[in-house]
């Protein structure tokens, strides 16, 4: 699904990521944790194809074709979702109308016929009844005036709606109550298949008690220092970091 190898990512004059290399297989859930400054948000805008994260050497594969050189648009259209610890709010555009017109972009770049709105409908609804989300967040403006939890709702809400092949969840349980991260976890497992793999970006070890990692990174000065499995996440919780350093 994603070969990262050797990637050296700079933002402005410093190198944020070194020599990162990374390998995720289809159907695998690989959780990236570490301190803060990390490069942990630096790793999902590199693979967003954010322009600010220059990448020095090193490429990316993901399903077999180096997405280096691809802009936003052709990597979400691949399959590439990322879903942002601070959602942009956008006055202006309903959160519904919005929706529609990425999965319809989603579709096209796919050679699908669009949705109409009534299938469209149909499926929102039971999407957000699913989140526990109010029917009047459809019409808001995409994220304007939302809760940090109906914003996190929000990003899987377009999750579901796109239903990615990778799917890059930066910190989306910060900020979030215990009934909301259960929701969203729910939400997060119904999604799980053998042919779609999620990378999960976070600092604790309650979301992952929810969605079970196949795979623990962590992440210290742009660089993979240690991989396991649940264990270590569990050991990160009762030492620190600072053991990892050593």
């Amino acid at each position: 699904m994603l070969l990262i190898e050797n990637l050296i990512v700079k933002i402005g004059d410093q190198n944020i990521l070194n020599n990162l290399n990374l390998e995720i297989k289809k159907g695998e859930i690989h959780a990236i944790m570490g301190p803060n400054g990390s490069g942990k948000s630096t790793l999902s805008d590199t693979l967003a194809g954010k322009k600010n994260c220059i990448i020095c050497s090193g490429r990316i594969l993901f399903k077999k074709i180096d997405i280096s050189q691809l802009n936003p648009e052709e990597r979400a259209g691949n399959g590439i979702f990322i879903a942002y610890q601070y959602p942009v709010e956008i006055p202006g555009i309903s959160n519904k109308r919005f929706l529609h017109a990425s999965v319809n972009a989603i579709r096209k770049y796919k050679n699908k016929p669009p949705l109409d709105m009534f299938n469209f409908s149909e499926i929102f609804k039971k999407n957000i009844s699913l989140l526990n989300m109010p029917e009047n967040l459809i019409h808001r403006s995409l994220n304007t005036g939302f809760s940090g939890g109906e914003k996190k709702r929000n990003e899987i809400l377009q999750m579901m709606m796109i239903k990615p092949d990778l799917c890059i969840l930066d910190e989306i349980d910060s900020g979030l109550d215990i009934d909301s991260l259960r929701e969203i976890t729910n939400c997060i497992n119904l999604l799980k298949s053998k042919k779609r793999s999620f990378i999960i970006i976070t600092h604790y070890q309650r979301i992952l008690n929810y969605i079970n990692p196949d795979y623990v990174h962590i992440l210290h000065k742009g660089n993979i220092i240690q991989s396991g499995k649940f264990d270590l996440v569990k050991q990160l919780e009762k030492h620190g970091y600072g053991w990892i350093k050593k």
